[in-house]
This record gives C-alpha cells, structure tokens and sequence, in this order.
C-alpha cells in the first residue's frame, strides 16, 4: 500500500489497480471512502481502462479480428508499478504485455497521478500511445466510492446530490443488460438538489452529459461532512449506488468513455465516447475529489 499524507487528509493507495482504497480526515478521523463490503460492492475506487462500461456481448471489433474484454476494462486488476512516491504525491504506471495484448491489441502507457493539497486529492490519467505507427483507441474514467452516509445520526436519505453550475444537463438512458439508449436522452433537472434514494438508482447507473468544468457533491442539511468530485472537461458523468441489493454509498465518476449503445456496431473505433490517440502522442485530463 503506498499512503499519502498532509495535515488535513491521510490517502491509502492499492498499486492492485491503483485504487484508492482509503480517504481519511485527519482532524475527525472520518473515512469518506467505501470500505468494499464484498457481499453489495468488492471495489473502492477503481480506474476504468481502456473502456467505461460494458461491451455489446463483452466483444468488439478492430482491424477484422474480434476480441473478448469485459466490463470496465482489465486495468482495475492488474498490478501498477509505483514509479514515483513522495509525502503527498505519487505516480503508478501499466503498460500493455502478452496478457493485455490479447483482449486489447494495442500498445499503451497509462499513468496514474495522485496529488494530496491541502483538503483535495487530485488524480491525473496520462495515456500515451507508445507505437510510431498505428493510433490507440481507449476509453478512462474514474469509479470512487464514497460514504453514504457520513456521520453515525444520519442516513442515506438525509443526503442529496449537488451540482455546480446549477444548470440543466441532458441525462443518458441506460437499460440494464442492453446498453445506452443515446437516442432517447433527455433533460435532466441539474438545477436545483436531488434528494437521494435508493430507488433513484433502479435503472442502473445515472449518467449525464457534461460540458465544462462541473461538480458534483455529496451533502446533507444535517451535517457539515460531505464530499465534491470537480472536472473540467469529461464529456460525462455517472452516478451510481447498487439496487436493489442497496449499500451505503454513492460512486461519483467522471468518464472519457461510456458503454456500448444499445445498437452498437461492435466497430471499436466507432464506438460511443471512444478516445483515438494518434502515434507518439499523449492524453491528460483529471478530476478532484474534496472532503470536508
């Protein structure tokens, strides 16, 4: 485990998928990530590489060859290399070998930052398409889970869900086992609080269209604790707690990607939110978690 650490946060990062598996203040002792109870939810806070989702009957296609990858990618369970570490910072590192190259035939350097300032930790997903010939295509996107709810006199449904800009977003259908139904999107009231529940997430995942910088929070009138997920530039952003099998949590998660369409082609590089990555070049984008 490689911890960070600073006079507000205490951060614990799994190299096993470069997860963060702990945020804890440091003033209150409160964690703000789910702890990973394997009987609703066995994962923290995992990196979703090189898709975001679920593939039309877990397959794809690419240069005539079809190839085989489940839901959300291989990276969340593969061992990172800790390349850089220091009191506040640290970098984790995959690249592709014979094992990824058989689900996902492209070469890759993907590398995880993580950034401890102040009370926010900031995660930066840098790809970088190693081959001087062929383009890398890719979708990334980040899944944390966070504590709902925070404090022992409060409950789920005493939280709601806070955006900034206080604005109207076009939400993404999603039908459980058959994909995004891109056709029928339609206009969500991101203008004022949504109160959570757990019936809100029956449908699966609620996904929105973002353009610009948005946050996304968690609070309650009945607390001071909450936590916000700032990005400036995913195109979309999920929001999911399991159901009906319920936990208490939240994943507030930022993608450069999104599953498959329920008419999917099972072309990869037309794929829905896919990333294309010319030879010899690179992607950066991050996301900020803040507690408080």
């Amino acid at each position: 485990m490689v911890t960070l650490t600073n006079d507000f946060l205490t951060v614990t990062i799994d190299p096993h998928g470069a997860e963060v598996t702990s945020i804890i203040n440091n003033n209150t002792d409160r964690e703000y990530i789910w702890q990973a109870d394997p009987r609703i939810w066995k994962r923290h806070a995992p990196v979703l590489f090189p898709i975001v989702g679920a593939l039309k009957n877990d397959e794809y296609r690419y240069n005539g060859q079809t190839y085989h990858m489940t839901q959300h990618g291989f990276a969340r369970d593969r061992d990172f290399a800790v390349e850089q570490q220091s009191k506040t910072a640290a970098v984790f590192t995959l690249t592709d070998d014979a094992e990824t190259l058989k689900m996902y035939p492209f070469k890759f350097v993907l590398k995880l930052t993580f950034l401890l300032e102040n009370n926010g930790l900031t995660v930066t997903y840098h790809v970088e398409n190693p081959d001087n010939k062929d383009p890398l295509y890719f979708s990334i996107g980040g899944h944390p889970g966070f504590q709902v709810p925070l404090t022992d006199d409060t409950k789920f449904e005493d939280y709601y869900l806070g955006f900034q800009p206080l604005k109207s977003r076009v939400r993404v259908p999603l039908v459980a086992g058959q994909g995004i139904d891109y056709a029928h999107r339609t206009l969500a009231s991101t203008d004022a609080n949504l109160q959570l529940h757990h019936e809100f997430f029956k449908n699966d995942a609620v996904i929105y269209e973002l353009n610009g910088r948005s946050a996304f929070s968690l609070r309650s009138d009945k607390t001071r604790h909450g936590v916000m997920l700032t990005v400036a530039d995913a195109p979309f952003m999920g929001v999911w707690s399991p159901y009906p099998k319920t936990g208490n949590f939240v994943c507030l998660e930022p993608w450069w990607g999104i599953a498959d369409t329920i008419d999917a082609t099972g072309d990869f590089t037309k794929k829905l939110g896919i990333n294309k990555l010319d030879p010899i070049t690179t992607f950066d984008h991050s996301y900020l978690i803040e507690i408080f």
